[in-house]
């Protein structure tokens, strides 16, 4: 079904962006960074890209499409700056698997009984707000790591190159010690409450 030219109108007035797209972007954002104060930012010069674009905007995808491929730029040029930097954690500084297991390879603090089916939590509003909590809470390395791998999809290789280790064996560590801070995480502040 094809738009009126009043609708292309209407649907990239930028007066009404941050009524219609803000909360999507902000969690675009905040899933790919981390930070609350950086995902603002990136919002922010993203409204201002757009702004400066809007002529160009042909209505051939949805706005919110065409918002988030902007957004999308703007993490990724925030992500080369922030590799430009020296990395202020590092892996070594994050906990070691052996503190999971004891000598026999046994979990010391087994995971516990997660119960409802994952689509019950994907359906959760407040699942995803303690996730969120949870997932900024992750060092730099392991929150990119994990970003990149689970929402963006991409393969080890690329990881390895974004995040700046030396091998792709290093992402899958980076890639374990994520999901396992991220499992404590949720089993203190979600599963372990009388819900």
């Amino acid at each position: 079904m094809e738009r009126t030219d009043h609708e292309l109108t209407q649907a990239s007035d930028p007066a009404s962006w941050l009524d219609r797209h803000g909360d999507a972007l902000f969690r675009f954002a905040m899933l790919r960074v981390g930070d609350r104060n950086l995902a603002e930012e990136l919002v922010q010069e993203t409204y201002l890209a757009a702004w400066q674009a809007k002529d160009r905007y042909a209505g051939q995808s949805s706005e919110r499409t065409w918002l988030v491929g902007i957004l999308k730029h703007k993490v990724a040029d925030s992500r080369r700056r922030d590799r430009a930097r020296p990395a202020a954690d590092s892996l070594e500084s994050d906990e070691d698997a052996d503190d999971l297991f004891d000598e026999r390879g046994r979990w010391k603090y087994p995971p516990g009984d997660w119960g409802d089916s994952p689509a019950a939590f994907a359906e959760n509003q407040e699942f995803w707000s303690v996730f969120s909590r949870c997932f900024e809470q992750l060092p730099g390395r392991l929150r990119l790591a994990f970003a990149l791998k689970e929402d963006e999809g991409l393969d080890g290789e690329t990881i390895r190159k974004v995040v700046g280790v030396a091998t792709t064996n290093h992402v899958w560590v980076i890639l374990y010690r994520a999901r396992q801070a991220l499992r404590r995480c949720l089993e203190v502040h979600w599963f372990a409450e009388d819900r």
